[in-house]
Protein backbone atom coordinates (compact mmCIF):
# COMPACT_ATOMS: atom_id res chain seq x y z
CA UNK A 1 0.00 0.00 0.00
CA UNK A 2 1.21 3.51 -0.74
CA UNK A 3 2.86 5.25 2.20
CA UNK A 4 0.39 7.40 4.09
CA UNK A 5 -2.67 5.89 2.40
CA UNK A 6 -5.41 4.25 4.44
CA UNK A 7 -9.05 3.37 3.83
CA UNK A 8 -10.03 6.18 6.19
CA UNK A 9 -8.56 8.89 3.96
CA UNK A 10 -11.17 11.19 2.48
CA UNK A 11 -10.58 10.16 -1.15
CA UNK A 12 -9.70 6.61 -2.17
CA UNK A 13 -9.45 5.73 -5.85
CA UNK A 14 -9.62 2.12 -7.01
CA UNK A 15 -8.96 0.92 -10.55
CA UNK A 16 -11.29 -2.06 -11.00
CA UNK A 17 -11.26 -4.85 -13.61
CA UNK A 18 -14.08 -7.18 -14.69
CA UNK A 19 -13.65 -9.92 -17.31
CA UNK A 20 -15.55 -12.93 -15.99
CA UNK A 21 -17.58 -13.61 -19.15
CA UNK A 22 -18.19 -11.56 -22.30
CA UNK A 23 -17.67 -7.99 -21.14
CA UNK A 24 -14.25 -6.37 -20.75
CA UNK A 25 -14.64 -3.56 -18.25
CA UNK A 26 -12.36 -1.20 -16.36
CA UNK A 27 -13.54 1.51 -13.98
CA UNK A 28 -12.20 4.13 -11.60
CA UNK A 29 -14.24 4.32 -8.42
CA UNK A 30 -13.99 6.86 -5.63
CA UNK A 31 -14.76 5.76 -2.05
CA UNK A 32 -16.84 2.82 -3.24
CA UNK A 33 -19.85 4.86 -4.32
CA UNK A 34 -18.79 7.42 -6.93
CA UNK A 35 -18.16 6.34 -10.52
CA UNK A 36 -15.46 8.44 -12.17
CA UNK A 37 -15.42 6.14 -15.20
CA UNK A 38 -16.85 2.77 -16.18
CA UNK A 39 -15.71 1.52 -19.57
CA UNK A 40 -17.46 -1.58 -20.91
CA UNK A 41 -16.45 -3.32 -24.16
CA UNK A 42 -19.19 -5.80 -24.94
CA UNK A 43 -18.79 -8.92 -27.08
CA UNK A 44 -22.48 -9.67 -27.66
CA UNK A 45 -22.35 -9.33 -31.45
CA UNK A 46 -19.44 -11.77 -31.65
CA UNK A 47 -21.29 -14.42 -29.67
CA UNK A 48 -24.75 -13.98 -31.22
CA UNK A 49 -23.79 -16.06 -34.26
CA UNK A 50 -23.09 -18.99 -31.93
CA UNK A 51 -26.26 -18.59 -29.84
CA UNK A 52 -24.26 -18.10 -26.63
CA UNK A 53 -20.84 -17.30 -25.20
CA UNK A 54 -17.89 -19.23 -26.64
CA UNK A 55 -15.15 -19.20 -23.97
CA UNK A 56 -12.19 -19.13 -26.37
CA UNK A 57 -13.69 -16.28 -28.38
CA UNK A 58 -14.39 -14.37 -25.16
CA UNK A 59 -10.79 -14.74 -23.97
CA UNK A 60 -9.39 -13.46 -27.25
CA UNK A 61 -11.64 -10.40 -27.15
CA UNK A 62 -10.54 -9.64 -23.58
CA UNK A 63 -6.90 -9.69 -24.72
CA UNK A 64 -7.70 -7.23 -27.50
CA UNK A 65 -9.70 -4.83 -25.33
CA UNK A 66 -8.24 -4.75 -21.84
CA UNK A 67 -5.39 -2.27 -22.39
CA UNK A 68 -7.69 0.01 -24.39
CA UNK A 69 -10.23 -0.07 -21.56
CA UNK A 70 -7.54 0.83 -19.01
CA UNK A 71 -6.47 3.86 -21.03
CA UNK A 72 -10.08 4.99 -21.56
CA UNK A 73 -10.98 4.53 -17.88
CA UNK A 74 -8.05 6.62 -16.65
CA UNK A 75 -8.63 9.28 -19.30
CA UNK A 76 -12.36 9.62 -18.59
CA UNK A 77 -11.72 9.79 -14.84
CA UNK A 78 -8.94 12.35 -15.44
CA UNK A 79 -6.53 10.49 -13.18
CA UNK A 80 -3.15 8.79 -13.56
CA UNK A 81 -1.62 5.73 -11.95
CA UNK A 82 -0.06 7.91 -9.24
CA UNK A 83 -3.53 8.99 -8.13
CA UNK A 84 -4.70 5.44 -7.49
CA UNK A 85 -4.79 3.76 -4.08
CA UNK A 86 -5.47 0.18 -5.15
CA UNK A 87 -6.27 -2.16 -8.02
CA UNK A 88 -9.21 -4.57 -7.81
CA UNK A 89 -10.16 -7.50 -10.01
CA UNK A 90 -12.79 -10.19 -10.38
CA UNK A 91 -11.03 -13.53 -9.87
CA UNK A 92 -14.13 -15.73 -9.86
CA UNK A 93 -16.58 -17.17 -10.53
CA UNK A 94 -16.68 -17.14 -14.32
CA UNK A 95 -14.98 -18.51 -17.43
CA UNK A 96 -11.43 -19.42 -16.46
CA UNK A 97 -9.80 -18.07 -19.62
CA UNK A 98 -11.70 -14.81 -19.45
CA UNK A 99 -10.94 -14.37 -15.75
CA UNK A 100 -7.23 -14.93 -16.34
CA UNK A 101 -7.03 -11.95 -18.69
CA UNK A 102 -8.41 -9.56 -16.09
CA UNK A 103 -6.38 -11.07 -13.26
CA UNK A 104 -3.17 -10.85 -15.28
CA UNK A 105 -3.83 -7.25 -16.29
CA UNK A 106 -4.67 -6.20 -12.73
CA UNK A 107 -1.61 -7.92 -11.27
CA UNK A 108 0.58 -6.26 -13.88
CA UNK A 109 -0.74 -2.79 -13.08
CA UNK A 110 -0.50 -3.39 -9.33
CA UNK A 111 3.10 -4.63 -9.59
CA UNK A 112 4.24 -1.93 -12.02
CA UNK A 113 2.85 0.90 -9.88
CA UNK A 114 3.37 -0.55 -6.39
CA UNK A 115 -0.36 -0.68 -5.63
CA UNK A 116 -2.22 -3.13 -3.39
CA UNK A 117 -4.25 -5.79 -5.20
CA UNK A 118 -7.83 -6.51 -4.09
CA UNK A 119 -9.44 -9.84 -5.11
CA UNK A 120 -13.20 -9.56 -5.66
CA UNK A 121 -15.92 -12.19 -5.88
CA UNK A 122 -17.94 -11.41 -9.00
CA UNK A 123 -21.23 -12.10 -7.20
CA UNK A 124 -20.36 -9.74 -4.34
CA UNK A 125 -19.79 -7.12 -7.01
CA UNK A 126 -23.29 -7.66 -8.41
CA UNK A 127 -24.78 -7.17 -4.95
CA UNK A 128 -22.78 -4.03 -4.27
CA UNK A 129 -23.99 -2.40 -7.48
CA UNK A 130 -26.86 -1.38 -5.21
CA UNK A 131 -24.39 0.87 -3.39
CA UNK A 132 -24.74 3.35 -6.26
CA UNK A 133 -28.41 3.74 -5.36
CA UNK A 134 -28.09 4.10 -1.60
CA UNK A 135 -25.94 2.81 1.29
CA UNK A 136 -26.52 -0.81 2.23
CA UNK A 137 -28.12 -1.19 5.66
CA UNK A 138 -27.39 -4.42 7.49
CA UNK A 139 -28.69 -6.96 7.97
CA UNK A 140 -29.65 -7.21 4.32
CA UNK A 141 -30.76 -9.87 1.85
CA UNK A 142 -29.87 -10.14 -1.83
CA UNK A 143 -31.80 -11.93 -4.55
CA UNK A 144 -29.02 -12.51 -7.03
CA UNK A 145 -30.31 -13.58 -10.45
CA UNK A 146 -28.03 -13.88 -13.46
CA UNK A 147 -27.13 -16.07 -16.40
CA UNK A 148 -25.02 -18.36 -14.24
CA UNK A 149 -26.41 -17.92 -10.73
CA UNK A 150 -29.70 -17.75 -8.87
CA UNK A 151 -29.12 -17.25 -5.15
CA UNK A 152 -30.61 -15.81 -1.99
CA UNK A 153 -27.77 -14.32 0.01
CA UNK A 154 -28.12 -13.21 3.63
CA UNK A 155 -25.72 -10.48 4.76
CA UNK A 156 -25.71 -10.01 8.55
CA UNK A 157 -22.98 -7.37 8.35
CA UNK A 158 -20.61 -5.70 5.94
CA UNK A 159 -18.31 -8.23 4.22
CA UNK A 160 -20.30 -11.22 5.48
CA UNK A 161 -22.26 -13.43 3.07
CA UNK A 162 -24.31 -16.56 3.62
CA UNK A 163 -26.01 -18.35 0.74
CA UNK A 164 -29.33 -19.58 2.12
CA UNK A 165 -30.77 -20.71 -1.22
CA UNK A 166 -29.46 -21.42 -4.71
CA UNK A 167 -30.40 -23.13 -7.94
CA UNK A 168 -29.95 -26.88 -8.08
CA UNK A 169 -29.64 -26.91 -11.86
CA UNK A 170 -30.17 -24.14 -14.42
CA UNK A 171 -29.93 -20.50 -13.42
CA UNK A 172 -32.88 -18.27 -14.30
CA UNK A 173 -30.90 -16.26 -16.84
CA UNK A 174 -29.68 -19.43 -18.55
CA UNK A 175 -33.28 -20.63 -18.84
CA UNK A 176 -34.29 -17.31 -20.44
CA UNK A 177 -31.61 -17.68 -23.09
CA UNK A 178 -32.57 -21.29 -23.85
CA UNK A 179 -36.30 -20.66 -24.24
CA UNK A 180 -35.50 -17.54 -26.25
CA UNK A 181 -33.43 -19.64 -28.63
CA UNK A 182 -36.39 -22.00 -29.09
CA UNK A 183 -38.51 -19.00 -30.11
CA UNK A 184 -35.84 -17.74 -32.50
CA UNK A 185 -34.53 -14.89 -30.32
CA UNK A 186 -30.83 -14.00 -30.63
CA UNK A 187 -28.59 -14.26 -27.57
CA UNK A 188 -29.03 -12.69 -25.06
CA UNK A 189 -32.77 -13.32 -25.05
CA UNK A 190 -33.86 -11.97 -21.67
CA UNK A 191 -34.87 -8.48 -22.76
CA UNK A 192 -36.98 -9.68 -25.69
CA UNK A 193 -38.69 -12.40 -23.65
CA UNK A 194 -39.49 -9.81 -20.97
CA UNK A 195 -40.97 -7.44 -23.56
CA UNK A 196 -43.08 -10.19 -25.12
CA UNK A 197 -44.23 -11.30 -21.67
CA UNK A 198 -45.78 -7.89 -21.09
CA UNK A 199 -47.75 -8.30 -24.32
CA UNK A 200 -49.09 -11.79 -23.60
CA UNK A 201 -50.95 -13.82 -20.99
CA UNK A 202 -50.12 -16.81 -18.78
CA UNK A 203 -52.16 -19.29 -20.80
CA UNK A 204 -49.84 -22.31 -20.64
CA UNK A 205 -49.54 -22.58 -16.84
CA UNK A 206 -46.02 -23.99 -16.81
CA UNK A 207 -44.82 -25.78 -13.63
CA UNK A 208 -43.45 -23.86 -10.64
CA UNK A 209 -40.78 -26.28 -9.46
CA UNK A 210 -39.98 -26.28 -5.72
CA UNK A 211 -42.19 -23.21 -5.17
CA UNK A 212 -43.74 -24.62 -1.99
CA UNK A 213 -40.81 -26.78 -0.84
CA UNK A 214 -39.51 -26.22 2.66
CA UNK A 215 -36.24 -24.63 1.56
CA UNK A 216 -35.00 -21.59 -0.33
CA UNK A 217 -33.49 -23.43 -3.31
CA UNK A 218 -34.56 -23.05 -6.93
CA UNK A 219 -34.90 -25.30 -9.98
CA UNK A 220 -35.58 -24.17 -13.53
CA UNK A 221 -34.62 -27.20 -15.62
CA UNK A 222 -38.13 -28.66 -15.39
CA UNK A 223 -39.69 -25.39 -16.49
CA UNK A 224 -37.29 -25.18 -19.41
CA UNK A 225 -38.10 -28.77 -20.41
CA UNK A 226 -41.85 -28.15 -20.17
CA UNK A 227 -41.48 -25.09 -22.39
CA UNK A 228 -39.41 -26.98 -24.99
CA UNK A 229 -41.77 -29.97 -24.97
CA UNK A 230 -44.76 -27.70 -25.48
CA UNK A 231 -43.22 -25.94 -28.46
CA UNK A 232 -41.87 -29.15 -30.03
CA UNK A 233 -45.25 -30.85 -29.73
CA UNK A 234 -46.91 -27.86 -31.40
CA UNK A 235 -44.37 -28.03 -34.24
CA UNK A 236 -45.07 -31.73 -34.76
CA UNK A 237 -48.82 -31.23 -35.14
CA UNK A 238 -48.49 -28.03 -37.15
CA UNK A 239 -49.89 -25.75 -34.45
CA UNK A 240 -48.59 -22.18 -34.27
CA UNK A 241 -48.19 -20.93 -30.69
CA UNK A 242 -48.34 -17.28 -29.68
CA UNK A 243 -44.81 -16.18 -28.68
CA UNK A 244 -46.14 -13.43 -26.43
CA UNK A 245 -48.28 -15.92 -24.48
CA UNK A 246 -45.39 -18.39 -24.35
CA UNK A 247 -43.13 -15.65 -22.97
CA UNK A 248 -45.73 -14.47 -20.45
CA UNK A 249 -46.32 -18.03 -19.24
CA UNK A 250 -42.61 -18.76 -18.90
CA UNK A 251 -41.82 -15.47 -17.17
CA UNK A 252 -44.76 -15.78 -14.77
CA UNK A 253 -43.50 -19.20 -13.68
CA UNK A 254 -39.99 -17.85 -13.07
CA UNK A 255 -41.17 -14.73 -11.23
CA UNK A 256 -43.66 -16.66 -9.08
CA UNK A 257 -40.95 -18.98 -7.78
CA UNK A 258 -38.40 -16.21 -7.23
CA UNK A 259 -40.92 -14.02 -5.42
CA UNK A 260 -42.37 -16.84 -3.30
CA UNK A 261 -38.96 -18.03 -2.12
CA UNK A 262 -37.84 -14.47 -1.43
CA UNK A 263 -40.92 -13.68 0.65
CA UNK A 264 -40.40 -16.78 2.79
CA UNK A 265 -36.72 -16.00 3.20
CA UNK A 266 -37.57 -12.49 4.40
CA UNK A 267 -39.98 -13.98 6.95
CA UNK A 268 -37.22 -16.21 8.35
CA UNK A 269 -34.43 -13.63 8.07
CA UNK A 270 -35.73 -10.16 8.99
CA UNK A 271 -33.62 -7.56 7.19
CA UNK A 272 -33.57 -3.84 6.51
CA UNK A 273 -33.13 -4.16 2.76
CA UNK A 274 -33.77 -6.60 -0.06
CA UNK A 275 -31.27 -6.05 -2.85
CA UNK A 276 -32.17 -7.19 -6.35
CA UNK A 277 -29.00 -7.75 -8.35
CA UNK A 278 -27.54 -9.59 -11.34
CA UNK A 279 -28.27 -9.50 -15.05
CA UNK A 280 -31.86 -10.73 -14.63
CA UNK A 281 -32.44 -7.91 -12.11
CA UNK A 282 -33.08 -5.77 -15.21
CA UNK A 283 -36.22 -7.84 -15.89
CA UNK A 284 -39.21 -5.52 -15.56
CA UNK A 285 -41.60 -8.32 -14.64
CA UNK A 286 -39.45 -9.33 -11.68
CA UNK A 287 -38.94 -5.72 -10.59
CA UNK A 288 -42.65 -5.01 -10.69
CA UNK A 289 -43.51 -8.15 -8.72
CA UNK A 290 -41.00 -7.47 -5.94
CA UNK A 291 -42.10 -3.83 -5.73
CA UNK A 292 -45.67 -5.00 -5.28
CA UNK A 293 -44.78 -7.69 -2.74
CA UNK A 294 -42.65 -5.37 -0.61
CA UNK A 295 -45.08 -2.46 -0.74
CA UNK A 296 -46.86 -4.02 2.25
CA UNK A 297 -43.65 -4.80 4.15
CA UNK A 298 -43.00 -1.92 6.57
CA UNK A 299 -39.56 -3.15 7.69
CA UNK A 300 -37.82 -4.19 4.48
CA UNK A 301 -36.91 -1.72 1.74
CA UNK A 302 -36.33 -2.90 -1.85
CA UNK A 303 -33.12 -1.65 -3.44
CA UNK A 304 -32.74 -2.43 -7.14
CA UNK A 305 -29.36 -2.30 -8.82
CA UNK A 306 -29.35 0.44 -11.49
CA UNK A 307 -30.40 -0.93 -14.87
CA UNK A 308 -27.12 0.07 -16.48
CA UNK A 309 -25.19 -1.80 -13.76
CA UNK A 310 -27.19 -5.04 -13.73
CA UNK A 311 -24.96 -6.58 -16.39
CA UNK A 312 -21.28 -7.29 -15.87
CA UNK A 313 -19.23 -4.13 -15.30
CA UNK A 314 -16.19 -2.97 -13.36
CA UNK A 315 -18.01 -0.27 -11.37
CA UNK A 316 -19.75 -2.94 -9.29
CA UNK A 317 -16.36 -4.60 -8.68
CA UNK A 318 -14.98 -1.28 -7.47
CA UNK A 319 -17.93 -0.82 -5.12
CA UNK A 320 -17.24 -4.03 -3.25
CA UNK A 321 -13.48 -3.59 -3.56
CA UNK A 322 -13.73 -0.55 -1.31
CA UNK A 323 -15.29 -2.73 1.39
CA UNK A 324 -12.50 -5.29 0.98
CA UNK A 325 -9.99 -2.41 1.07
CA UNK A 326 -11.32 -1.28 4.45
CA UNK A 327 -11.21 -4.83 5.79
CA UNK A 328 -7.65 -5.47 4.64
CA UNK A 329 -8.55 -8.11 2.04
CA UNK A 330 -5.54 -8.11 -0.28
CA UNK A 331 -3.81 -10.61 -2.53
CA UNK A 332 -0.28 -10.98 -3.88
CA UNK A 333 1.19 -11.97 -7.22
CA UNK A 334 0.11 -15.60 -6.72
CA UNK A 335 -3.57 -14.67 -7.15
CA UNK A 336 -5.16 -16.98 -9.71
CA UNK A 337 -8.54 -17.27 -11.41
CA UNK A 338 -11.09 -19.39 -9.55
CA UNK A 339 -13.96 -20.22 -11.94
CA UNK A 340 -15.96 -21.99 -9.20
CA UNK A 341 -15.44 -19.39 -6.47
CA UNK A 342 -18.11 -19.25 -3.78
CA UNK A 343 -18.85 -16.78 -1.01
CA UNK A 344 -17.12 -18.54 1.86
CA UNK A 345 -13.83 -16.68 1.31
CA UNK A 346 -15.23 -13.18 1.74
CA UNK A 347 -15.16 -12.75 5.51
CA UNK A 348 -11.42 -13.45 5.72
CA UNK A 349 -8.44 -11.93 3.92
CA UNK A 350 -6.96 -13.98 1.09
CA UNK A 351 -3.78 -15.63 2.31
Amino acid sequence: MKEGVSPTDKRNLILAFESSCDETSVAVIEDGHKILSNIVATQIKSHQRFGGVVPEVASRHHIEEVTLCIADALSEAQVGYDDLDAVAVTYGPGLVGALLIGVTAAKTVAFAHNLPLIPVNHMAGHIYAARYVEPIEFPAMALLVSGGHTELVYMPAENEFEIIGETRDDAAGEAYDKVGRVMGVNYPAGKTVDEWAHQGHDTFKFPRAMEKDDNFDFSFSGLKSAFINTTHHADQIGEKLNKQDLSASFQQAVVDVLAEKTQRALADYPVNQLILAGGVAANQGLRERLERDLSSNPTTHLVKAPLKLCGDNAAMIGAFAYVAFKHGVFADATLNADPSLEFDWVADPVK
